[in-house]
């Protein structure tokens, strides 16, 4: 008798660690593009450049680390408040 294991939301984007499929290829081919540039050319802005995207594209729940800033600037700078007080 053969027993499948399903997720638990079929209609969730695959992950792979922390980032989402498309997230995590991107980084791997940036990563790979990074290493050869700063060992051939001693440059290092390609190398930070894809660890500053690998940070800002940690999924989790569904929210990226840049979403939840995207919201905090949202809620905190760009957005008026309203307030009732009763």
């Amino acid at each position: 008798m053969t027993q499948y294991i399903y997720p638990q939301n079929l209609k969730a984007a695959a992950n792979l660690w922390l980032w989402s499929l498309r997230d995590f290829c991107i980084l791997s081919i940036a990563a790979l593009v990074s290493v050869l540039i700063l060992v051939q050319l001693r440059f290092f802005i390609p190398a930070a450049v894809t660890l500053c995207f690998s940070f800002l594209t940690i999924r989790m729940d569904d929210t990226t680390v840049l979403d939840f800033m995207k919201y905090a600037v949202r809620y905190f700078i760009s957005t008026q408040q309203y307030f009732e007080w009763q």
